[in-house]
């Protein structure tokens, strides 16, 4: 679920929006809401006797590292969607 919202979101905020802090905030308020989901999501799942997820007796290191990663890929594609975007807007810009 958090990839899926970074892959979807992550660039086209950082294209879209002007404001590059604007642009990580919407970013992080969305892959936070999902990370949320996805956490209660699984948390139920083991509640109710499903152990695939994950050990309830191991600390899940892994599971926090990779959102982790996740997120921090995220916050890369703002920044390489703000500068595509920006460089785009600055070709139309510009006199030929």
């Amino acid at each position: 679920m958090i990839a899926v919202v970074t892959v979807l979101l992550a660039f086209p905020l950082g294209f879209f929006l002007r404001s590059h802090l604007a642009a990580n905030t919407a970013y992080a308020i969305a892959y936070l809401w999902a990370f949320v989901y996805q956490s209660v999501y699984l948390l139920l799942d083991a509640v109710n006797g499903n152990r695939e997820a994950f050990d309830p007796q191991d600390f899940p290191l892994s599971y926090g590292l990779v959102a982790g990663a996740i997120f921090g890929v995220g916050f890369g594609l703002v920044a390489l969607g703000h500068r595509v975007g920006n460089r785009r807007g600055s070709r139309a810009v510009s006199p030929a």
